[in-house]
């Protein structure tokens, strides 16, 4: 009997924590690929001291930096507790280089998407085309590293050092042994190729590097691990290396892009709790840099930190660093955005757990627990201790109170205890699930302002700033309470200080965030559990966003490309199959969804990157690799149609040259007449 007591007494007793732990998981587990609270941690505008303030708001709120190696050691005990309930798995930043073109339409919106005038009749050796086209990226005029880049005359092409199988359903792959392709010469290498005109298609040239690209003014430069080497192609037949970055081993690029002739990075280092700075950040052309304690930025209330991040500008030009910022933060669902005017870093956390336990227990359960209970639950909540040691206190006072009852009544506190912590999670979920945000501002590289959000982003997309204001999709999972708390998603609104001035809640109950696009004053979600609710928002007014209208069509879309304010393309899945969608969102209060065509296909490359999609305006048509071959589309009149299709190529990424359309894939080149769409040309690697 008093084993029986003691054994549920200890299972009531951490209940109400570790249900939040098991939901959690679990929840995310299961339904994550990828992703106002009582108090804000963040805010803008540094003072006099170097800490950054939000307006009129307690001091509390303040990011300061750390004035000695042993107080960032006590901030790491003080906020430890809290990661155990964080979520899984960190989100990988995606990242932004300077096209030469982009397109405008009538209307004077840039999507980022290269078009020209040129035609396929100039193709004399010593003239260059006049369309190029560059990578797909978020923002027109900042670059985002990829494996393809050309200048216009050659194509850089980065293979990878492994061997290659491409993505085949079973009983195909095993009709088709020559889509397992065994590593060449040119596997482990950046491949340079003479492209334009077509009749001059070959390799001319190799880099002894791989990885992302980024290419300016005869420079190109290789992301590889921790290392970032800088290439001269002025002669493309014999690239000379100008510089290298080196990273210290601790420290791992999370995103880059290129902007005026020089790299933003982000980088993390996971923190070291035994001596976590001076900061070991990077070795440049001028010799090894590091960041000293007093430069690194930390929210006043504890958080629980397990990296330092840093951005830094990188010269494309002599590979010096020529500035840093960094700050304390963590791996979880971190996202990278940038603007012409900032660049934006996220991170997600979870909220002091014993302090929301508290509070459940202050309001809800004062009728099934004495007095004096609540009152050391009040205790605890504000002593200045570790969280991990307020949730190890926290189960003891519980288990005290739980071993007072006799059976009966310890089961019925149990079911009421765990009824009551359902609603009170549905209606206080947001307190959990936090997503902070940093804004650098790119005119003096420093932290210009501090934020956060509920729930976490899904990728770069979930951001885009707008007339001074950014907008911020994200999803809170409500995976607490064993699933019991429906899972949404919301669209938020913040000023340049990143305060929240207006805000979209509860899109999609019991699902989540699968693709997002912002398009001047509106923006586009899709979620995704059983069907694809296609969703507008008016964001015209940032302090009353409105939901405008919805679309519920089956299958979902993990990326969406505007064709022009209002149309705009969806790549998903529909029962296993890519499915391509031409939705019209001329009539906000009534998207549609124009056209619609499913390949005989399971996968392609834009469902996990945009580098991979290549739209043409001139031609009205959009490239998109799959397990295949390579598709070409067009959207002609409104209406989706296969205009060609390429086999026996591993096709990874595609880009044009005046009329020439590249297929590119990691055993051969294919070039296409747009015209016609004749095969004027290809090269076998």
């Amino acid at each position: 009997m008093i084993q029986s007591r003691f054994a549920g007494a200890v299972i009531a007793a951490v209940v109400l924590v570790a249900i939040i732990v098991i939901g959690t998981f679990t929840y995310l587990i299961l339904n994550l690929p990828d992703q106002p609270i009582a108090f804000n941690p963040f805010s803008p505008k540094p003072d006099v001291n170097g800490s950054v303030n939000q307006p009129n708001g307690p001091s509390s709120l303040k990011l300061v930096k750390f004035s000695s190696e042993q107080e960032f050691k006590d901030y790491i005990q003080s906020g430890q507790g809290n990661n155990y309930y964080g979520g899984i798995g960190g989100g990988v930043m995606r990242g932004l280089s300077a096209p030469t073109v982009t397109a405008q339409d009538e209307m004077g919106l840039d999507f980022g998407v290269p078009t020209g005038l040129g035609t396929a009749d100039k193709t004399v050796s010593n003239v260059s085309p006049e369309r190029v086209s560059t990578t797909n990226v978020q923002v027109g005029g900042i670059d985002e590293p990829d494996i393809l880049k050309t200048d216009g005359k050659n194509i850089y092409y980065s293979q990878p050092s492994y061997y290659y199988i491409q993505p085949q359903p079973f009983i195909r792959a095993m009709e088709d042994e020559s889509r397992i392709l065994p590593p060449n010469d040119g596997y482990g290498k950046t491949k340079v190729i003479a492209a334009f005109p077509p009749a001059d298609l070959a390799e001319i040239g190799a880099i002894d590097k791989t990885g992302d690209l980024l290419v300016s003014n005869n420079t190109l430069a290789v992301i590889s691990g921790n290392e970032i080497n800088a290439f001269n192609v002025a002669d493309p037949k014999k690239p000379e290396k100008k510089w290298t970055v080196t990273l210290d081993g601790n420290n791992q690029i999370i995103q880059s892009r290129l902007y005026q002739d020089k790299i933003y990075l982000v980088t993390s280092t996971y923190v070291d709790s035994y001596s976590p700075c001076p900061l070991k950040l990077a070795t440049d052309a001028a010799g090894s840099i590091t960041v000293p304690c007093v430069d690194i930025y930390h929210p006043v209330r504890p958080l629980p930190i397990n990296v330092t991040y840093t951005a830094m500008v990188i010269d494309l030009a002599d590979g010096k660093i020529s500035q840093t910022v960094s700050f304390v933060g963590s791996t979880d669902n971190s996202v990278v955005y940038m603007s012409p005017s900032a660049m934006y870093v996220t991170y997600s956390y979870t909220t002091d757990v014993a302090e929301f336990v508290y509070r459940f227990y202050s309001q809800e359960m004062t009728d099934l627990m004495p007095p004096a209970v609540i009152e050391k639950l009040k205790k605890l909540s504000q002593y200045d201790i570790s969280n991990q040691s307020k949730l190890t206190e926290l189960n003891i006072i519980l288990q005290e109170f739980y071993n007072s009852l006799d059976n009966d009544e310890r089961l019925r506190v149990e079911n009421e205890g765990q009824n009551k912590m359902s609603d009170y999670l549905t209606a206080h979920r947001r307190e959990l699930e936090r997503t902070g945000i940093v804004k650098i501002g790119l005119s003096d590289f420093k932290i210009a302002a501090t934020g956060d959000v509920a729930g976490r982003p899904l990728n770069q997309f979930s951001l885009d700033e707008y007339q001074n204001h950014l907008r911020l999709a994200t999803t809170v999972s409500g995976g607490f309470f064993f699933g019991s708390s429906e899972s949404v998603s919301d669209v938020n609104v913040l000023d340049s200080n990143l305060k929240t001035v207006g805000s979209v809640q509860d899109l999609g109950k019991g699902e989540r965030i699968y693709s997002v696009r912002f398009i001047e004053d509106k923006g586009y979600v899709v979620t995704f559990r059983q069907t694809d609710p296609f969703y507008v928002i008016d964001l015209a007014k940032p302090n009353q966003p409105q939901l405008k209208g919805e679309l519920k069509i089956p299958g979902f879309s993990s990326y969406l490309h505007p064709i022009n304010k209002d149309k705009i393309i969806g790549v998903g899945q529909d029962q296993g199959r890519v499915k391509v969608s031409l939705f019209d969102v001329t009539n906000p209060s009534d998207p549609q969804e124009k056209s619609k065509y499913q390949l005989d296909d399971y996968w392609s490359e834009v469902l996990s990157t945009h580098h991979a999609f290549l739209l043409d305006s001139k031609h009205q048509i959009f490239f998109m690799p799959g397990s295949r071959g390579g598709y070409v589309f067009s959207y002609r009149d409104d209406k989706l149609s296969l205009e060609r299709a390429v086999s026996d190529i591993t096709a990874k990424r595609a880009l044009y040259l005046n009329d020439y359309l590249y297929i590119v894939g990691d055993n051969q080149i294919v070039v296409l007449n747009e015209n016609d769409w004749e095969r004027v040309k290809a090269l076998d690697f």
